[in-house]
């Protein structure tokens, strides 16, 4: 299941806030304070569901200056930005931070809306959408929809609602099966639950029982409940907003800016390689040795830029450098971040991280820049990619990885291990792998075809999962498929019910009629027992005006399990059918060659419905038939 993170952002009192309220009917000010005085200063949290029942969590990220550090916690986790201008004020300089704090943070859709159109001319919106195209000119939100609205009227709503949703809808599925990570960006105790943290599940998925690691102080807890939008879950995955209730922590060991992540799966360090770059209009000059302020998930801290093939960096433009932290810092390569000037504070710049735990460099190396350039062009890593792209879903082992590359499988081994780590390559199989590009397109292409089941079979549970795996999945092993395909449930991307596949949002509506005729069904079924009826025969019990949703109802019925289809024209109840293989078990245990008749007599029915079950057992490879003779080849 896609799960994604809309943001806000823009100047202080441009009615942020409301525009959430009347988006989706919450109030995101959650502090005193923040009611008092009219203005966010914590993050706050909402979500929106869409008319095809996909949902979105929002941030509401505060304006004001003075909490900008509080808007870069939030911004790390967007996936979508609603730029706020209000009408009667326009741009703002913190609404050019953030747009700039947004691009850093490698943020690439969205939408710009303007504010407050009850309180102004037409003609005056007009100059404003003007206004907003010279400032979005050459970012992320060029071409992207300008829509106003007025959060007190309604007007515009339902446009930004359709425009959002269509959004949405194109964010591509986020990784959910590398280790999870979650920046904490609150700590609270609650009476009766003890220690919670919130934040963006940026990697991963986390679960009920899960033991999670405190990063940097190292600590370790247990999940003991989850919460999605208030709502409890047993796992909460990537794009989500989660409230993490811990087990074994006091609040006090804790604080914001830790990362909860898989155990041994982040590495602490005191310094970061990075590429820096100072924004064009930063109005500042970043000298080597220059303190800075730095941000990264939710945490702040002070460190210094060494440049490290220049002396100073002018706005505009971007060198290699190593960032030398004051405190511990977990990060991972690729990870995205922003740094303020050191006084006053001003945001003038930020950029991605090359190397999460690097050795001291000096300045001037040549082989230092050269080995930087590699990892930002991602060359090394994008070969192994690309190798393991080759196999497509066949999985290749580490053996064959290794000698692809010729290279030892300790070797190979250290390698996939930080390409899973980073998110580039997924680990489908113990020691078995598949690119993560292709991973994204498997989710898509099951996506693509269950939706159409869904809308061809409204009364099916799901797809059968022999099905999904021919329609997605051609000319691919069925034990590979079916493992990328368990990967896909344990990320929520799909659910499994009756070894059927359907979307996480799907729900089988029966009408008030077709209610009445499946507890007809069901009960039909229940008191026959072993001997119950063929379909035609049933169908007879029934009115001619019935037979037709008789027929959706019984497909219905076997689509989630509640009857077990044995063949086309008959069924048993599932109750019966697990009767059955509790008999069977026992039989098989002593009898692991039989024949029809010996079977027939233990279930003291007539040879048609043994014959039945046991061509149910022959396609399903329980039993095999030789002659006269059934052999055991599996297990119930």
């Amino acid at each position: 299941m896609k799960h994604v993170i809309i943001g806000t952002a823009g100047h202080v009192d441009h009615g942020k806030t409301m525009l959430i309220k009347a988006l989706t009917g919450l109030e995101t000010d959650r502090l005193c304070e923040e009611k008092k005085r009219g203005i966010t200063i914590d993050l706050g949290f909402a979500h929106i569901e869409f008319p095809d029942h996909t949902q979105a969590g929002i941030i509401d990220v505060p304006g004001h200056e003075k909490f900008i550090k509080n808007m870069l916690s939030g911004a790390g986790g967007i996936d979508l930005a609603m730029l706020v201008v209000a009408a009667d004020e326009g741009f703002m300089p913190q609404t050019v931070e953030h747009l700039d704090i947004l691009s850093l943070l490698g943020i690439r859709d969205g939408v710009v809306v303007i504010t407050k159109t009850d309180m102004v001319e037409p003609d005056w919106v007009d100059i404003i959408r003007e206004d907003v195209a010279d400032h979005v000119a050459n970012t992320f939100l060029e071409g992207k929809p300008v829509v106003a609205v007025s959060s007190y009227t309604g007007e515009g709503i339902e446009e930004l609602r359709e425009i959002l949703r269509q959004q949405v809808a194109q964010v591509a599925v986020r990784n959910e099966q590398i280790p999870f990570r979650l920046p904490v960006d609150r700590v609270f105790s609650k009476d009766g639950f003890g220690t919670v943290v919130t934040g963006t599940m940026i990697e991963g998925n986390l679960s009920v029982g899960d033991t999670v690691e405190v990063m940097p102080s190292g600590e370790t807890a247990k999940v003991r409940t989850l919460q999605v939008h208030n709502n409890s879950v047993p796992r909460a995955c990537a794009g989500q907003r989660a409230a993490v209730n811990l087990a074994g922590l006091h609040k006090t060991q804790l604080q914001r800016g830790d990362v909860l992540s898989k155990p041994g799966s982040l590495r602490e360090t005191l310094m970061l390689d990075v590429k820096l770059t100072n924004l064009k209009h930063s109005g500042r000059t970043i000298r080597t040795g220059s303190p800075v302020h730095f941000y990264h998930g939710a945490r702040t801290l002070l460190c210094k830029a060494v440049l490290l093939d220049r002396d100073a960096l002018e706005p505009g433009q971007s060198c290699y450098a190593q960032l030398r932290m004051t405190e511990p810092l977990c990060a991972k390569r690729g990870d995205r971040f922003v740094i303020r000037f050191f006084s006053p504070l001003e945001t003038i710049g930020g950029g991605i991280i090359l190397d999460d735990c690097p050795v001291r460099h000096k300045r001037y190396q040549q082989d230092v820049l050269q080995v930087l350039q590699i990892r930002e062009n991602g060359s090394d890593d994008q070969l192994l990619v690309q190798s393991v792209e080759e196999y497509g879903f066949a999985l290749p082992s580490l053996q064959q990885l290794a000698q692809k590359r010729n290279c030892t499988e300790a070797e190979m081994l250290s390698a996939m291990t930080d390409l899973v780590n980073s998110g580039h390559v997924l680990e489908i199989l113990p020691q078995r792998y598949l690119a993560a590009s292709l991973y994204r397109k498997a989710c898509n292409d099951v996506i693509t075809v269950l939706a159409e089941y869904h809308k061809a079979n409204p009364l099916h549970s799901g797809m059968k999962i022999a099905e999904v795996r021919q329609k997605a999945f051609r000319k691919t092993d069925a034990k590979d498929a079916d493992a990328i395909l368990c990967a896909m449930v344990a990320g929520g991307t799909v659910t499994e019910i009756a070894s059927r596949y359907a979307l996480p949002d799907f729900r089988v509506v029966l009408t008030k009629k077709q209610n009445l005729l499946r507890q007809r069904i069901l009960q039909q079924y229940a008191a026959a027992g072993r001997e119950v009826p063929f379909v035609e025969d049933l169908y007879q019990g029934f009115s001619p005006n019935e037979r037709d949703d008789c027929k959706k109802v019984l497909e219905n019925l076997a689509s989630c399990g509640e009857l077990v289809m044995l063949t086309p024209q008959l069924f048993y109840h599932k109750d019966v059918y697990e009767e059955v293989c509790t008999l069977t078990r026992d039989f098989f245990a002593e009898h692991p060659s039989f024949t029809l008749a010996e079977y027939r007599d233990l279930l003291s029915t007539s040879r048609k419905y043994a014959l039945a079950i046991l061509e149910y057992f022959d396609k399903n490879k329980i039993t095999k038939k030789v002659d006269d003779i059934r052999t055991v080849i599996g297990t119930l």
